[in-house]
Protein backbone atom coordinates (compact mmCIF):
# COMPACT_ATOMS: atom_id res chain seq x y z
CA UNK A 1 0.00 0.00 0.00
CA UNK A 2 1.43 3.73 -0.99
CA UNK A 3 1.34 6.34 1.12
CA UNK A 4 -1.06 8.97 0.38
CA UNK A 5 -0.33 12.65 -0.63
CA UNK A 6 -1.49 15.17 1.33
CA UNK A 7 -4.35 16.19 -0.34
CA UNK A 8 -5.19 12.59 -0.59
CA UNK A 9 -4.59 12.63 3.19
CA UNK A 10 -6.92 15.48 3.53
CA UNK A 11 -10.15 14.30 1.42
CA UNK A 12 -9.86 11.30 2.82
CA UNK A 13 -10.74 13.06 6.25
CA UNK A 14 -12.96 15.59 4.69
CA UNK A 15 -15.04 12.08 3.40
CA UNK A 16 -15.18 11.42 7.08
CA UNK A 17 -16.45 14.28 7.84
CA UNK A 18 -19.20 13.84 5.70
CA UNK A 19 -20.50 10.42 7.28
CA UNK A 20 -21.76 13.51 10.33
CA UNK A 21 -24.11 14.84 7.75
CA UNK A 22 -28.00 15.45 8.12
CA UNK A 23 -28.95 16.41 4.38
CA UNK A 24 -30.61 14.08 2.76
CA UNK A 25 -29.68 15.32 -0.91
CA UNK A 26 -26.02 15.56 -0.78
CA UNK A 27 -23.72 14.70 2.14
CA UNK A 28 -21.01 16.87 2.23
CA UNK A 29 -17.80 17.06 4.10
CA UNK A 30 -15.07 19.88 5.09
CA UNK A 31 -11.76 19.90 6.15
CA UNK A 32 -9.68 23.94 6.27
CA UNK A 33 -6.15 22.66 6.82
CA UNK A 34 -2.93 25.06 7.35
CA UNK A 35 0.43 24.16 7.04
CA UNK A 36 -0.44 20.09 6.82
CA UNK A 37 -2.34 20.96 10.65
CA UNK A 38 -6.05 20.31 10.55
CA UNK A 39 -7.89 23.48 11.58
CA UNK A 40 -11.77 23.43 11.82
CA UNK A 41 -13.71 20.43 9.98
CA UNK A 42 -17.34 20.43 8.85
CA UNK A 43 -20.52 18.61 7.24
CA UNK A 44 -23.67 19.70 5.73
CA UNK A 45 -26.32 19.90 8.51
CA UNK A 46 -29.10 22.34 10.52
CA UNK A 47 -27.39 24.30 13.12
CA UNK A 48 -26.77 23.13 16.86
CA UNK A 49 -30.10 22.79 18.51
CA UNK A 50 -32.35 22.60 15.79
CA UNK A 51 -34.19 19.38 14.20
CA UNK A 52 -31.99 18.08 11.71
CA UNK A 53 -33.89 17.55 8.10
CA UNK A 54 -33.25 13.71 8.23
CA UNK A 55 -36.04 14.22 11.17
CA UNK A 56 -37.72 16.88 9.49
CA UNK A 57 -37.81 16.20 6.05
CA UNK A 58 -36.53 18.42 3.01
CA UNK A 59 -38.02 21.85 2.26
CA UNK A 60 -36.16 22.30 -0.66
CA UNK A 61 -37.18 18.42 -1.63
CA UNK A 62 -40.54 19.20 -1.04
CA UNK A 63 -40.47 22.63 -2.99
CA UNK A 64 -39.17 20.37 -6.37
CA UNK A 65 -35.83 22.74 -5.86
CA UNK A 66 -33.15 22.35 -8.29
CA UNK A 67 -29.76 21.56 -6.97
CA UNK A 68 -27.39 24.84 -6.33
CA UNK A 69 -30.39 26.69 -6.35
CA UNK A 70 -32.66 28.89 -4.00
CA UNK A 71 -30.08 28.14 -1.00
CA UNK A 72 -31.64 30.24 1.39
CA UNK A 73 -34.80 27.75 1.53
CA UNK A 74 -32.58 24.78 3.08
CA UNK A 75 -32.37 24.43 7.00
CA UNK A 76 -28.88 23.50 7.01
CA UNK A 77 -25.65 25.33 6.75
CA UNK A 78 -23.16 24.17 3.97
CA UNK A 79 -19.86 22.36 5.28
CA UNK A 80 -17.48 24.63 4.43
CA UNK A 81 -19.72 27.03 6.41
CA UNK A 82 -19.39 25.12 9.32
CA UNK A 83 -15.57 24.78 8.90
CA UNK A 84 -15.62 28.16 9.06
CA UNK A 85 -17.15 28.90 12.07
CA UNK A 86 -15.80 26.17 13.68
CA UNK A 87 -12.36 27.94 13.22
CA UNK A 88 -13.78 31.56 14.24
CA UNK A 89 -15.10 29.78 17.80
CA UNK A 90 -11.94 28.31 18.31
CA UNK A 91 -10.11 31.16 17.45
CA UNK A 92 -8.46 29.84 14.87
CA UNK A 93 -6.92 31.65 12.10
CA UNK A 94 -7.94 30.28 8.80
CA UNK A 95 -6.35 32.70 6.44
CA UNK A 96 -3.29 31.29 4.23
CA UNK A 97 -5.25 28.24 4.63
CA UNK A 98 -6.57 25.08 2.36
CA UNK A 99 -9.63 23.97 2.63
CA UNK A 100 -10.55 20.28 1.18
CA UNK A 101 -13.89 19.53 0.29
CA UNK A 102 -16.37 16.81 -0.93
CA UNK A 103 -18.16 18.98 -3.23
CA UNK A 104 -17.34 22.35 -5.02
CA UNK A 105 -18.17 24.94 -3.26
CA UNK A 106 -21.63 27.19 -3.63
CA UNK A 107 -20.89 31.03 -4.50
CA UNK A 108 -22.71 31.36 -1.49
CA UNK A 109 -19.54 29.58 0.48
CA UNK A 110 -17.07 30.57 -2.19
CA UNK A 111 -17.69 34.36 -1.12
CA UNK A 112 -16.99 33.42 2.45
CA UNK A 113 -13.77 31.52 1.37
CA UNK A 114 -12.39 34.30 -0.53
CA UNK A 115 -12.88 36.73 2.99
CA UNK A 116 -11.80 34.18 5.31
CA UNK A 117 -8.17 34.55 3.54
CA UNK A 118 -8.79 30.77 2.00
CA UNK A 119 -6.02 30.51 -0.43
CA UNK A 120 -6.40 27.25 -2.02
CA UNK A 121 -9.93 24.69 -2.57
CA UNK A 122 -8.88 20.90 -3.31
CA UNK A 123 -12.40 19.18 -4.07
CA UNK A 124 -13.36 15.80 -5.27
CA UNK A 125 -16.65 16.11 -7.11
CA UNK A 126 -18.65 19.12 -9.16
CA UNK A 127 -21.21 20.64 -7.96
CA UNK A 128 -23.16 23.12 -10.44
CA UNK A 129 -21.84 26.16 -9.32
CA UNK A 130 -20.20 27.94 -12.42
CA UNK A 131 -20.54 31.84 -10.18
CA UNK A 132 -18.72 30.57 -7.36
CA UNK A 133 -15.61 28.97 -9.71
CA UNK A 134 -15.36 32.47 -11.12
CA UNK A 135 -15.36 34.42 -8.42
CA UNK A 136 -12.84 32.11 -6.57
CA UNK A 137 -10.62 31.86 -9.79
CA UNK A 138 -11.10 36.11 -9.68
CA UNK A 139 -9.66 36.48 -5.64
CA UNK A 140 -7.09 34.61 -7.51
CA UNK A 141 -7.67 31.40 -5.17
CA UNK A 142 -6.80 28.04 -7.18
CA UNK A 143 -9.64 25.69 -6.94
CA UNK A 144 -8.74 22.21 -7.61
CA UNK A 145 -10.33 18.81 -8.28
CA UNK A 146 -7.97 16.24 -6.67
CA UNK A 147 -5.07 16.26 -8.86
CA UNK A 148 -6.52 18.68 -11.74
CA UNK A 149 -7.33 22.28 -11.42
CA UNK A 150 -10.90 23.43 -12.46
CA UNK A 151 -12.05 26.00 -14.36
Amino acid sequence: MSRPTWDEYFMEMAEVAQKRSTCLRRKVGAIIVKNNHIMATGYNGAPAGIEHCSERGCVREKLGVPSGQRHELCRGLHAEQNAIIQAAQLGQSIAGGTLYCTNQPCVICAKMIINAGIVRVVVKDGYPDELAVEMLNEAGIKIEKLNTEVT
